[in-house]
């Protein structure tokens, strides 16, 4: 299911009582909200307890939901309802500015290093992980806007309702963020700079300490890429896109958990134990037959 319609009509159904389309529209949802809550708060493990507990909202606040607009775009203003209000992330809490974080990647930054064509999930790791600490260097308003409306490309006017601001004040958020995202990439990243320095096979010793498995660092990345396949899916596009496709072309893996299933059987069992709470308040659709 993808479709805006095919969502919208799952929700009517769950709303109805159908457990079989609450659990649609959890799955649809899920990549979207955990992709957004991964990009605002860089840890995995905190990125999905978040998207676990927006799922949550959405599934009991869904019988009150007047079709007004969107499910979708309901369903990002339950997210960032909860982000904006999160405590402050690990990465957070350090203050990263882009300062900050130029200085961190000259100093991970290898004399030596593979070559540019050689494939590594380690790359893809620190491709990953290095576009996700720089959207940190946005305080969480200006990353919203940058995510919403950038990276997920949602229309301004959505967006704006997303995040319950109007769409000037969007706008003016979006505009200050993209430049001081081209202004970093350009100067720092050579997969959109030729003249910067940092090259993600320079940062491969520094992603490999950081694999306390002993095998590979996966917390971000999915599959192997070389530096010149990602500087090519960077390059696809016009020059002036080239700041933006950065952070597009690095998709996290999703969540190591089934999410969706997890909110289900965590319903179904507060069925089976005879707890019918009310509907408009507190339970699921469905959850008391």
């Amino acid at each position: 299911m993808s479709s805006s319609t095919s969502i919208d009509d799952a929700a009517r159904q769950a709303i109805g009582g159908d457990r079989e389309a609450l659990e649609r529209l959890m799955r649809a949802l899920q990549s979207h909200i955990h992709g957004l809550a991964l990009r605002m708060l860089w840890n995995r493990e905190d990125a999905e307890d978040a998207t676990q507990e927006i799922l949550t909202r959405i599934a009991t606040q869904l019988p009150r939901f007047e079709f007004r607009s969107r499910v979708e775009t309901w369903a990002y203003r339950v997210a960032v309802n909860y982000i904006l209000d999160a405590k402050k992330s690990a990465i957070e809490r350090l203050h990263l500015s882009f300062e900050r974080f130029a200085a961190n990647l000259a100093d991970g930054l290898e004399p030596a290093a593979p070559e540019d064509t050689e494939r590594s999930i380690l790359i893809e790791e620190v491709k990953v992980a290095c576009t996700l600490a720089m959207l940190q260097c946005l305080d969480r308003p200006h990353r919203l806007a940058y995510v919403l409306g950038e990276l997920m490309e949602i229309s301004g006017p959505e967006a704006a309702d997303a995040m319950d601001i109007s769409p000037a004040l969007f706008r003016k958020r979006l505009q200050h963020a993209r430049r001081s995202v081209l202004d970093f990439t350009r100067t720092y990243c050579g997969l959109a700079s030729d003249s910067a320095a940092c090259r993600c096979p320079r940062r491969v010793s520094r992603a490999a300490l950081a694999d306390r498995g002993g095998g590979r660092a996966l917390q971000f990345a999915s599959q192997p890429i070389s530096f010149e396949e990602a500087r090519a899916l960077v390059r696809r596009v016009d020059q002036a896109r080239w700041a933006a496709e950065v952070h597009r072309s690095s998709r996290p893996s999703g969540s190591s958990v089934d999410l969706a299933q997890g909110l289900m059987d965590a319903f179904d069992r507060s069925r089976e134990s005879g707890f019918s709470p009310d509907r408009g308040s507190h339970g699921p659709p469905g959850a008391a037959r």
